[in-house]
């Protein structure tokens, strides 16, 4: 697994170079020594699996908050996916910054999205399917969201939004009084 540090401290890309012949493909997901540096010392408690159905679907943008933060490692199983980090950290340089990556089966990578960034993902292709490893047990009652049309943010989905749930679209527009999310 080769790591890949992105402008926003703690988001970074994982390449996983899988073993392929005649027969097919090999691959390790996940490997805790290789991960070492990302995880320091997080553990991995909870895999989510994700499909979506229809081309431009956004799903997000959702956090945890303190002290039930997480850190996600999202990877695409299947079809094609623009994946975003956006950090929410008070503190960071890149406050309010987004960072994204398109995720497929093909090209394996996985983005590490650490505790204080907020988490999209929009659908490329009908039928993606995406898999995320966490490292906090989801607690309905800590979790919150940002809007993924904010016009502060202005995150540049590639696709025409087709589909968005009720509960994203009710996440609340960045303000002048956003307090940010302590580190």
């Amino acid at each position: 697994m080769k790591i890949q540090p992105t402008t926003i401290e703690g988001v970074a890309i994982v390449e996983t170079m899988p073993l392929i012949d005649r027969r097919g493909a090999f691959m390790r997901l996940f490997c805790e020594r290789e991960l070492s540096t990302i995880l320091g010392g997080r553990q991995i408690v909870q895999v989510n699996y994700s499909r979506t159905d229809v081309v431009g679907v956004i799903r997000g943008l959702h956090y945890q908050r303190p002290p039930h933060a997480e850190m996600k490692l999202v990877r695409c199983l299947r079809g094609r996916v623009w994946d975003v980090a956006l950090d929410l950290r008070k503190d960071s340089p890149t406050f309010l910054h987004w960072h994204s990556e398109e995720l497929t089966q093909e090209n394996t990578r996985m983005l590490v999205i650490p505790e204080g960034c907020a988490h999209g993902f929009q659908a490329l292709e009908a039928g993606t399917e995406i898999l995320y490893l966490v490292t906090a047990i989801y607690t309905p009652e800590m979790e919150a969201g940002v809007r993924f049309d904010d016009p502060v943010l202005a995150i540049a989905w590639p696709h025409l939004v087709t589909e968005v749930s009720e509960r994203d679209r009710r996440h609340p527009l960045i303000g002048a009084d956003f307090p940010g999310i302590a580190s």
